[in-house]
């Protein structure tokens, strides 16, 4: 796989879980420092988001958290998988959870746009 940079890039939802609470209108900034991945996110039904992810063998180990346009706060882990597409866009496929009582869990899918 090809060196894989975030620095500057920006993400869109392709796919998500019903349980999800992203949606395509929720648009990902994202930065990079070495293994050190970050982004900020909003649009749709997130008023604010941010990440802070570890890149290693290439997947982000992804920590997140999240206010909702209901003020609703949530939070959460994923390990992303990053793949490419035919136009050598970023394609990031993520198994999540929530960290909450029940753990719901679900797997979404960006690109890079």
């Amino acid at each position: 796989m090809e060196k894989i940079d975030f620095n500057n890039k920006t993400f869109s939802l392709v796919q998500n879980s019903k349980n999800g609470k992203v949606d395509t209108s929720t648009i990902f900034k994202y930065k990079q420092d070495g293994d050190l991945v970050t982004a900020h996110y909003s649009g749709g039904t997130i008023k604010y988001g941010k990440i802070i992810a570890h890149l290693k063998d290439e997947k982000l180990h992804m920590l997140y958290q999240c206010i909702t346009v209901d003020n609703e706060l949530k939070a959460g882990k994923a390990i992303a998988e990053i793949t490419f597409s035919k136009v050598n866009k970023i394609v990031l496929s993520l198994k999540w959870e929530w960290l909450n009582e029940n753990k719901e869990s679900g797997v979404s899918y960006y690109i890079e746009n």
